[in-house]
């Protein structure tokens, strides 16, 4: 489904090389996670793949689906299947919850050849997944994440992807803020998703987060590149012992 090759970013106001030679393949059906330290090229990743305005790719390439992924526009990614869950989700005073998602919904339709789906058969399915997710009704009827707390900040989120339902859920950071309980929550739905047709990338810092999420591939990134790729039990080394020794092993 996704195949990363070589691939070379810098950040352009910076003049900053921040990926340096990624190599990333994801099959459908599978859960990787990548974790590494502040600074080492995650976040990044996920925003040159979501087409992310400031970054220049130097060399390399990404393939989704069978397509020049970097040859498509943001909505372009989108509308193929792709959906990127910020670690800060963005506030948007004014616009309904419901209003934006249902827009953001028949636009992908659309741009897919479909017909837009009525309102009352979205609000339907939104309430239902919304329940899925332990999401109040009211939460729905709120300016996009206007004044949400943390927690419902990313179960909103989570919302938006249930109801969009991407072929490529990249999630960065999603458990950044959270308490256990909102924790678990979030968790659950990302594995609700979980699915022969779909695959799933969780970007994080802590292996807390994959107590929840049991990924299948986990991969180490330092510097801009992955150094190591194993099991979930590469996880757990890295909440053990930290990322020194696996920094030492490359260095």
């Amino acid at each position: 489904m996704l195949i990363i090759s070589e691939l070379n970013v810098k950040l352009e106001e910076e003049d900053k090389v921040i990926l340096d030679g990624v190599n990333l393949s994801i099959a459908k059906g599978s859960v990787h996670a990548i974790m590494g330290p502040n600074g080492s090229g995650k976040s990044t990743l996920s925003y040159v793949l979501a087409g992310r305005n400031g970054y220049e790719v130097l060399k390399g390439s990404v393939e989704f689906d069978g397509r020049n992924l970097l040859e498509l526009e943001p909505e372009e990614r989108a509308a193929s299947g792709l959906f990127l869950a910020f670690q800060y989700p963005v506030e948007i005073p004014g616009v309904g919850n419901m209003t934006f998602l249902r827009t953001a919904y028949n636009a992908q339709r659309k741009a897919r050849g479909e017909e837009e789906i009525s309102a009352s058969d979205f609000l339907r399915n939104v309430r239902s997944k919304a329940k899925e997710l332990n999401i109040d009704d009211g939460l729905l009827k709120r300016p996009v994440n206007f004044g949400f707390s943390g927690g419902e900040k990313k179960r909103n989120e989570i919302l938006h992807m249930s109801v969009l339902e991407p072929s490529l859920c990249i999630l960065d950071e999603t458990d950044s803020g959270l308490d256990v309980d909102a924790m678990r929550q979030v968790a659950k739905g990302v594995n609700s998703l979980r699915g022969p047709d779909r695959a799933i990338l969780v970007i994080t810092h802590y292996q807390r987060l994959l107590n929840y999420i049991d990924p299948d591939v986990v991969h180490i990134m330092v510097g801009g590149k992955i150094i190591r790729t194993g099991g979930p039990e590469l996880a757990r080394e890295v909440e053990e012992n930290g990322y020194a020794d696996l920094i030492r092993e490359v260095a």
